[in-house]
């Protein structure tokens, strides 16, 4: 069986720790895009009530039955999994096929082409630059789903890592152009609650687009990233094709607790992501001010350009400060900085500062 090797992440990595020598509780983690003023109370008051012992609803249907009023949808066009990373796989598994294309927009996330690789698909990458500004070449990509008739082609926006966001329009038109030569569009929507005046709706709800698939994330605005929880939209034949490869009770009791208690809550986000966007404007002045060279677009995360990612890394991760290394996003120049809190924030300029007055 062919191998492959495992996909870069972000966030704190216990091995690696271990091997220098570091514990997690001496570190501060901006390499995860999360809202730093979550989780919310309602959450975490849902947590303390949970009785662990029954096993979960293997079906979610009180999670589907709010998530298809929030996106007006049918219960059954829903399908919940461990986390959006479980989707993706599981989109990969039920509807890929050996040997056909699959095609990645990037630079993107690094699961989708692994997905389809175990898959047995053929993974094209089109990449975008910071000469374009990161945005796709979208008359190139319609020329490229036209050439080589994707099976699958993988697009994430707002984008991770440059916080690229398309129009419906744009979005709708390449849901056509792949259903024209008889693909899918697989539109990742993880961070779409993080963008300014962001709310839990989506406008693509009130676009019908056949084969269109669209997966979300609940854990990225809400900070539980702990809790592996993520849905997908598509049309009810597709969803019962993917969720025939699910194992049964993937979606813990606390997840579906938690997720329920998120949609309930209509006063977190609004009061969050103004604040989240704050610390984001003050951080990518600071560092603009130390002379580094700063990216950021629709999302309030950001890239810093440095000469060698890998270095800078390691430099901050010595003195107690993780950031995102890009190189395998086809950027080696650029770190990804998630802000967080204030406090936390002058630390990780302090230690940019002593990196480079050496």
């Amino acid at each position: 069986m062919e191998s492959y090797s495992p996909v870069v992440h972000g966030a704190l990595d216990e091995t690696e720790l271990a091997r220098l020598g570091l514990s997690a509780g001496q570190l501060v983690d901006f390499s995860s895009n999360i809202n730093p003023f979550g989780p919310p109370d309602s959450v975490l008051q849902a947590l303390r009530s949970l009785n662990p012992a029954p096993y979960p609803d293997r079906s979610c249907l009180r999670l589907r039955t709010q998530l298809a009023a929030l996106h007006h949808c049918a219960t059954n066009a829903i399908l919940v999994g461990n986390g959006a990373n479980e989707l993706i796989h599981l989109v990969a598994r039920a509807l890929g096929e050996a040997g056909a294309t699959a095609l990645v927009v990037g630079p993107t996330y690094g699961e989708y082409a692994h997905a389809s690789r175990l898959a047995g698909m053929q993974v094209v990458e089109q990449q975008s630059t910071i000469a374009t500004g990161f945005h796709p070449d979208l008359p190139d990509l319609f020329t490229t789903i036209e050439r080589l008739r994707p099976r699958l082609c993988w697009l994430c926006v707002p984008n991770n890592p440059t916080g690229i966001d398309l129009s419906s329009d744009m979005i709708g038109e390449l849901a056509q152009a792949c259903v024209a030569v008889g693909g899918r569009l697989i539109l990742d929507r993880a961070y779409l609650t993080l963008k300014h005046n962001a709310t839990p709706h989506d406008p693509l709800d009130h676009i019908s687009v056949p084969h269109l698939i669209r997966i979300y994330s609940l854990t990225k605005s809400y900070a539980v990233a702990g809790l592996r929880i993520g849905y997908l939209i598509a049309d009810p034949k597709t969803v019962t094709a993917i969720a025939h490869y699910q194992p049964a009770w993937s979606v813990n009791s606390a997840a579906q607790a938690a997720a329920l208690a998120m949609l309930a809550d209509t006063t977190f986000l609004p009061a969050t992501i103004p604040q989240l966007w704050a610390v984001s404007d003050e951080l990518a002045h600071n560092l603009r001010q130390l002379g580094l060279t700063i990216w950021r677009a629709d999302l309030p995360f950001m890239l810093v350009n440095c000469t060698n990612a890998g270095m800078v890394r390691h430099q901050l991760l010595k003195r107690g400060c993780v950031v995102r290394d890009c190189t395998s996003f086809g950027l080696p120049e650029w770190v990804r900085v998630a802000p967080r809190q204030p406090v936390d924030n002058a630390r990780l300029l302090a230690a940019w500062r002593e990196i480079l007055s050496k």
